[in-house]
């Protein structure tokens, strides 16, 4: 099961990219409530290149690691990733009032494509806002 996302964001190209991949944003961004965070987080933005960001409870009581490696990364546009036996692809697309992200992944079994689909847009509407606040 392929899922998509996405969202537009009104800053340019340029500075989107930056803030989807660097680090120190990804740990602004990336929750899909407000009762999680990203603890850390890295990026060597190559193909063959991994990532990795520590995802946990506000209140301790759970936290996993999203991780895995690019497999195909043309800037400003375009990352394609593996996480396990998923895949994942990101496409950034400049437009006359922003850009859009779109972000299409392999859903897993345990969480149902409802959930996912949720959880996965509202992480992409949180970094849609920090782009943009960032921008004022």
């Amino acid at each position: 099961m392929k899922i998509t996302v996405s969202t537009l964001v009104a800053a340019p190209i340029a500075e989107v990219w930056r803030a989807y991949t660097t680090p120190a944003d990804i740990k602004l961004w990336n929750a899909a409530s407000p009762d999680w965070h990203t603890t850390a987080a890295t990026v060597d933005l190559r193909t063959g290149g991994k990532f990795s960001s520590r995802m946990e409870a506000k209140d301790g009581s759970f936290g996993f690691d999203f991780a895995g490696e690019y497999t195909k990364v043309i800037a400003p546009t375009l990352i394609e990733y593996a996480f396990g036996d998923r895949t994942g692809l990101v496409e950034f697309s400049e437009g006359p009032t922003g850009v859009t992200v779109t972000v299409s992944f392999d859903g897993e079994p345990s969480h149902s494509e409802e959930q996912q689909r949720t959880g996965w847009q509202a992480i992409l509407d949180n970094f849609a806002r920090h782009v943009v606040a960032g921008q004022s």
